[in-house]
């Protein structure tokens, strides 16, 4: 559906303002998508974050400061996901040995487990809206979307 019916708007003050504001539409409503999604496994999209990184780590622990750098939400209290990870036993938390003042963060077994079902599940539904595009597309909206944050 176009960004014009989505929103209930016919005019914009030209097509930079209409793709700004399409955008911004695409991007919440693949947020909720996403939500969605992780919700029957009880967790969030910034702890899904955080559980991909620590999946790529592995099995080398990430600081708090690393997770932080690299999450896609830089508004994200990385501290405060991973305290909710650890409760849920995806993380486990333990003091570096040689630097006291830092924590490691470490994916758990149950953590990695729930990721290869969550990868399962993506692979299945091809969630996102984002699988109506051909590759050629995707490849040329990868390319577009880099150019507007340069």
């Amino acid at each position: 559906m176009k960004i014009e019916e989505e929103i209930k708007q016919t005019a914009f003050r030209n097509e930079y303002h209409k793709a700004y504001i399409n955008l911004l539409y695409t991007s919440n409503f693949l947020q909720q998508e996403h939500g969605s999604m992780l919700k029957p496994f009880g967790i969030t999209s910034p702890q899904f974050n955080v559980l991909r990184i620590l999946r790529g780590q592995y099995p080398k622990p990430a600081t708090v400061s690393l997770l932080i750098e690299r999450m896609l939400d830089k508004t994200s209290n990385a501290s405060r996901i991973v305290d909710k990870l650890e409760a849920k036993e995806l993380v486990t938390r333990k003091q570096c040995p040689n630097d006291r003042r830092t924590v490691d963060v470490l994916i758990t077994e149950k953590g990695l487990d729930l990721l290869k079902q969550l990868d399962a599940l993506d692979n299945d539904n091809k969630s996102g809206g984002i699988y109506n595009l051909t590759e050629d597309e995707t490849r040329e909206l990868n390319r577009m979307l880099d150019k507007i944050r340069d």
